[in-house]
């Protein structure tokens, strides 16, 4: 959990923990091969874990589970959300693999973020547009509503009812929206993984019911 643990002649290490060793090079390679892997500073991306990540994430997520004539999928980018916690998970364990530099995660981050944005504004534009012709200015306060209401009340429900720690509810509120950008500002902000945690459930929860609901209103419709 990024806590430095002082060093005590009682302190006993645990699978997972970091220890920082200084000297010669012959000296930290033998008490590297007898207290686990070394895991060197190094500016250089494990691009076959990333790689793997994504292909493995994005074919679970394209699986259709039929339950009667509904169909249930986590979609692409709940496949790969699951696959990448796994995968985390794996290299917390065992750090012999998947080293990701920090560099490199900002570089993901901030390329999804603005990506995420420029795809919903040129997707949601022609529709903003024919909406505001169609219904005026009046239009545009039911949206705001519409799309504020929610995150107010599961902020204050989150945070007041179910006790839920900040992190972790802005974590989940940015899976309810299933938005994976918003969780990349979060982390950025916050400068730890930790809301993370928050973000799977809800956004496989999120991403079944939207689903659900789809089929609903195209039926009604």
């Amino acid at each position: 959990m990024s806590v430095d643990i002082p060093i005590l002649p009682d302190t006993r290490l645990y699978r997972g923990d970091v220890v920082t060793v200084v000297g010669r090079s012959a000296d930290i390679s033998a008490v590297a091969r007898k207290f686990g892997y070394l895991d060197r500073e190094t500016n250089r991306a494990d691009i076959a874990f990333i790689a793997a990540a994504i292909i493995v994430g994005a074919l679970i997520g394209s699986l259709t589970l039929r339950v009667g004539s509904v169909p249930l999928t986590l979609s692409t980018a709940g496949g790969v959300l699951i696959v990448g916690l796994l995968f985390g998970w794996l290299r917390s364990i065992r750090p012999a693999f998947g080293r990701v530099p920090q560099a490199t995660t900002w570089f993901m981050n901030s390329i999804g973020l603005n990506m995420f944005i420029a795809v919903v504004g040129l997707s949601a534009g022609p529709s903003v547009l024919a909406g505001l012709k169609e219904l005026g200015f009046i239009f545009v306060l039911w949206s705001i509503f519409a799309a504020a209401l929610p995150m107010l009340l599961s902020i204050y429900i989150g945070k007041y009812i179910f006790r839920f720690d900040d992190a972790i509810l802005l974590g989940c509120c940015a899976g309810a929206r299933t938005a994976a950008a918003p969780l990349g500002m979060i982390t950025d902000k916050a400068e730890s993984q930790i809301p993370s945690l928050g973000f799977s459930v809800p956004y496989a929860t999120s991403s079944t019911i939207l689903t659900l609901f789809g089929i609903v209103i195209v039926l009604i419709s």
